[in-house]
C-alpha cells in the first residue's frame, strides 16, 4: 500500500487564508473548498487529464472579478478561467496550487439592439441561447460550434469558436464587436463596442482566440445576422474521400461560398445514422454536407451548379432538404456526431487541426495509413469548407498503451496539418494538448513575441499559466512591456 505524503502545515495554512480572504470577496457559495463539491471543475472536455484545484470561485459581478484578480496578483496566486468546462484542448484544465475562476453566473443577456444588429451579453451565456432570444425577431447569431447548447460565449471568445455556419459567416473573432476584459491586476478595461470598428492596434482581436492567458472577459457585444430568406441543405455521396475532397475545392474553386459544407467519413456516417436517423446514405465512404442560404432563386440556382459539380467529382448520391424540418435534421446528424462516436467506442480523442482545402484527399489517405501504422480506429468529421479537420482517434483507456498511441497518433496527424500549410489547431486552441507542438510551426523567437503580449497583459505570468506556450520564459528575461488604463507603457505607441 502506497501511502501519500501528507500536505505541508505551511502550504495548508496558506490556501486556508486564500479561502478566507477569497470568502471575503465573494460570500456565501462563491467559494468552493472541499474535494467533493471541486471534483466536477477537476478537468474540462478533454478528460485524459484531471487535476484538482486548489479552490473554485464563482463570482457574479465585474466587480468581484476585479477583486479577486487583485488579491491573486498582490500575493502570487495563479488564476484559471473557466466558461462551461467543454474546451477540447485542456485550456481550462486546473492547477493544484492555483484558483480555478469560474464564469457561470455571468449568464444574462443584458440588451438586444435590433437597430444596431447587435447583443449585450454575459460570457456564461450559452451560444445557442443568443440565437434562441431574437429567434422570434428574424435573428440569429452566426457562429455554432457542435456544443452550442452548452458551450458558452466567453469561452468562445478564449478559443475563437467556429461551427459549421463558420466558412460563409466568420469565427467568433468575426462576430464579436465588444468586449469588457478585467486584467490581473484588477483594472477594467473595455474594447470595441456597438460600431463595427475601432482605432488602433487590434486589441479585441488579440483577446479573441487568447485562451485566458490575457484577461478574463466579463462582458461581450456580439453581431447578430438577420436570418436569410431561404436556406436548403444538400448531402451528396461519394464512393472515396478523395473524390469528396476534390469536390469541396471545385465548389469553392467556381466562387461558390456556401452557409456551411461539412464532411463526415463512413465510420462517423453509419454512427451518426444509426444515433439520429438523419436519412444519411449508408452505401458511401464519405458524405458532404452542403447548405445554400440567400434570396431562393439564387439558393435553387447554386443547387443547380453543385449537382453539376458533385456529378463531375463521381457522387454517387444526391438529396436536396425540401423543407426547414428535413434541413435541420441533416444538420442534426452532424452536429451529433461527437456523442454518436461515443457509442461505438469505450473512449475517443477529438482532434482539431486545419489545412488548405486542395490537400484534403492527400491528408486522408495519410490517416489512413497512420491508423493502420497505431492500430486504432479513426472516424473523420471536418468543416471542409475552411479546411478545419475533426479526426476523432477510437481507442479503449483501459487496455494498456492504447491512450499513448492515441495521443502520438493525435500528435502526427497535426504535424502533417503544418507539414502541408496549415496549422495545429482552428478552433479549439492549443491549450496543454498542442502546447509542446507549438515548436513544429513556430522558431523560438516566435514563441518569445507571443510571450512579449502576454507578459504586457500579465506582468507575474498568473493567468492560466502551463497552457500554450512550451518553455515559459520571465517577463524580465523578454523585456517587459506592461498594458495600464488600456494603454502601453511607451510613448511613442499610439494610444486608444
Amino acid at each position: 500500500m502506497v501511502t501519500m505524503p501528507k500536505p505541508d502545515a505551511a502550504v495548508l495554512a496558506r490556501r486556508e487564508a486564500i479561502v478566507k480572504a477569497l470568502r471575503a470577496i465573494v460570500p456565501g457559495e462563491g467559494v468552493i473548498a472541499s474535494e467533493r463539491e471541486m471534483k466536477p471543475y477537476e478537468s474540462d472536455g478533454l478528460t485524459a487529464y484531471r487535476q484538482m484545484p486548489m479552490v473554485v470561485v464563482l463570482p457574479s459581478t465585474t466587480g468581484q472579478v476585479s477583486a479577486v484578480l487583485k488579491y491573486c496578483h498582490d500575493n502570487g496566486i495563479k488564476v484559471v478561467p473557466r466558461g462551461a468546462g467543454t474546451s477540447l484542448s485542456g485550456g481550462a484544465l486546473p492547477l493544484g496550487d492555483g484558483v480555478l475562476l469560474g464564469m457561470a453566473k455571468f449568464n444574462r443577456i443584458h440588451s438586444i439592439d435590433y437597430a444596431n444588429r447587435v447583443a449585450v451579453v454575459g460570457p456564461g451565456v450559452t451560444n445557442l441561447a443568443v440565437s434562441t432570444a431574437v429567434a422570434h425577431a428574424g435573428f440569429y447569431y452566426a457562429p455554432d460550434p457542435s456544443s452550442q447548447i452548452a458551450c458558452t460565449i466567453g469561452g468562445n471568445v478564449a478559443e475563437n469558436s467556429g461551427g459549421v455556419h463558420c466558412l460563409k459567416y466568420g469565427m467568433t473573432t468575426n462576430n464579436v464587436l465588444g468586449c469588457e476584459l478585467v486584467l490581473i491586476n484588477g483594472e477594467i478595461l473595455r474594447f470595441g463596442g456597438k460600431h463595427l470598428d475601432s482605432a488602433g492596434y487590434d486589441l479585441l482581436g488579440i483577446i479573441t482566440g487568447s485562451e485566458g492567458l490575457l484577461g478574463v472577459v466579463t462582458e461581450i457585444t456580439v453581431r447578430l445576422l438577420k436570418k436569410p430568406e431561404t436556406a436548403r441543405a444538400v448531402l451528396v455521396g461519394f464512393y472515396s474521400s478523395e473524390d469528396a475532397g476534390e469536390c469541396v475545392s471545385k465548389i469553392i474553386g467556381a466562387g461558390i461560398i456556401p452557409g456551411g459544407m461539412e464532411m463526415m467519413d463512413k465510420p462517423a456516417i453509419h454512427a451518426v445514422e444509426e444515433f439520429v436517423h438523419a436519412g444519411y446514405p449508408l452505401d458511401v465512404e464519405a458524405l458532404l454536407i452542403v447548405e445554400l442560404d440567400g434570396p431562393g432563386a439564387e439558393v435553387n440556382h447554386l443547387i443547380e451548379r453543385i449537382d453539376r459539380i458533385a456529378k463531375q467529382c463521381r457522387a454517387t448520391s444526391c438529396k436536396v432538404s425540401n423543407s426547414e424540418e428535413e434541413r435541420l435534421l441533416f444538420w442534426a446528424g452532424r452536429k451529433a456526431a461527437f456523442p454518436a462516436v461515443g457509442r461505438i467506442s469505450p473512449d475517443y480523442y477529438c482532434m482539431d487541426g486545419t489545412i488548405p482545402r486542395a490537400k484534403l484527399p492527400l491528408v486522408l489517405a495519410r490517416m489512413r495509413e497512420m491508423s493502420a501504422k497505431y492500430e486504432l480506429g479513426v472516424a473523420n468529421v471536418f468543416h471542409a469548407g475552411d479546411g478545419n479537420l475533426h479526426p476523432l482517434i477510437l481507442y479503449d483507456a483501459n487496455k494498456p498503451g492504447e491512450l499513448e498511441r492515441c495521443e502520438a497518433f493525435g500528435a502526427e496527424i497535426l504535424r502533417l496539418c503544418v507539414e502541408v500549410g496549415g496549422v495545429l489547431t482552428g478552433e479549439h486552441g492549443v491549450g496543454v494538448e498542442k502546447r509542446d507542438l507549438m515548436p513544429v510551426m513556430f522558431t523560438e523567437e516566435d514563441l518569445k513575441q507571443q510571450q512579449r503580449l502576454k507578459c504586457a497583459f500579465d506582468d507575474k505570468g498568473l493567468l492560466n499559466p502551463g497552457k500554450v506556450f512550451p518553455t515559459l520564459h520571465r517577463c524580465a528575461e523578454l523585456g517587459r512591456m506592461h498594458v495600464h488604463h488600456g494603454q502601453t507603457a511607451f510613448p511613442d505607441l499610439p494610444r486608444f
